[in-house]
């Protein structure tokens, strides 16, 4: 595991909110694979309909319209956010051929998957491929490592998600889990995080996965698998898991509740998202959030610094330092979750602390 930093909230900073925090994970973790890996090993009933369509709604169409100084200031505080524009940039150094570097969304949505104009051209001429984990292009590798690690996933000391949640809580999380054709009981031993998986996005999503769908960064690697490209991952499942595993196991119930909360509202909010993708509006992926997603007052400050810490940074050092080795070589092509990307701390600026020049080039 990596080294922790000390890691305090600067003044005015704004806190997540729990179901921010699991959407976050949606968007900037492939834990879906585990999901979906898990479903077929533990031979829990998959959703059924491969062919379900997403119906959801851009909720910032209705905010512009009703709620227009409400959307106002999301744009503001989006503005704020360093390199918050873009999903597709260019690497460069003197003396080396230039690398790229796409954010991605880990969806099967077809707009996702066509690639912003370039991207495409720009994987297919590579020398390497590298995304976050290469082991989602061999599920049964990725089945033999979760075996290995049944820690990570199960509650091994003979509890249950019954010893964490109330009553009202678990009818909450058995209803959210039945409209993804799964029942509780056959989970009720899995990690919070490996259940927020089956939850934090929409079942139409969920099922389009679960009938073979790839999601764009298995995309980009099956391409480059089939062109004869060699594909390099920047860390593990099980290391992913272990970063989830260092946070409070209460924290990600809180996380997992407050996510079902969403309800109905999961398609909109995922939909949201995605146009905000597609529009490289990365940097509005947060403040969207918080103003779409319930939160609780008298939370721990702590937990959330820890998740800033464990999850956003640790991970964003990994990546750019894991990238390093294929950079200096030159043609690379990095995909990682578009939430890696902005921020002072964000895989954008950590590469130019390493002395390249990063610019965008969707835009």
């Amino acid at each position: 595991m990596n080294a922790h930093r000390p890691f305090t909230l600067r003044p005015n900073q704004p806190r997540l909110t729990m179901s921010e925090i699991a959407l976050w994970i949606a968007g900037a973790l492939p834990l879906v694979v585990l999901a979906l890996l898990l479903v077929s090993l533990l031979a829990i009933s998959q959703a059924r309909a491969s062919d379900i369509a997403c119906h959801g709604e851009n909720l910032l169409v209705e905010m512009e319209k009703d709620r227009p100084d409400e959307l106002a200031s999301i744009r503001a505080e989006a503005a704020k956010v360093p390199n918050g524009q873009g999903i597709f940039w260019k690497v460069e150094k003197e003396s080396l051929k230039p690398s790229h570097l796409l954010g991605t969304m880990h969806v099967t949505d077809p707009r996702v998957l066509t690639m912003p104009k370039g991207a495409r051209e720009a994987a297919a001429g590579a020398d390497v491929v590298v995304i976050e984990s290469d082991e989602i292009l061999d599920e049964q590798k990725a089945a033999a490592s979760l075996l290995m690690h049944p820690e990570l996933t199960m509650f091994t000391d003979g509890k249950s998600v019954k010893d964490h949640l109330d009553a009202a809580d678990l009818e909450k999380l058995a209803s959210g889990l039945k409209q993804r054709g799964l029942a509780l009981g056959a989970v009720a031993k899995m990690k919070p995080w490996i259940l927020a998986s089956f939850v934090a996005l929409p079942a139409c999503e969920m099922s389009r996965k679960a009938a073979g769908a790839s999601f764009l960064d298995k995309q980009i690697a099956e391409d480059a698998v089939n062109a004869g490209k060699p594909v390099a991952g920047l860390e593990s499942l099980v290391e992913q898991l272990e970063a989830m595993a260092d946070l409070p196991v209460d924290f990600h119930f809180k996380a997992l509740i407050e996510t079902i909360a969403l309800g109905d509202k999961m398609e909109d909010v995922i939909e949201t998202m995605t146009e905000l993708y597609l529009a490289g509006e990365i940097g509005m992926t947060m403040p969207m959030l918080k103003a779409v997603a319930p939160t609780e007052a008298g939370e721990d400050e702590s937990a959330y610094a820890a998740f800033e810490t464990r999850i956003v940074r640790d991970r964003n050092l990994v990546m750019a330092e894991g990238s390093k080795q294929h950079l200096e070589k030159g043609n690379a092509f990095i995909a990682v979750g578009a939430l890696h990307l902005p921020g002072e701390e964000g895989l954008v600026e950590l590469l130019r602390k390493q002395g390249y020049t990063v610019t965008r080039v969707d835009g």
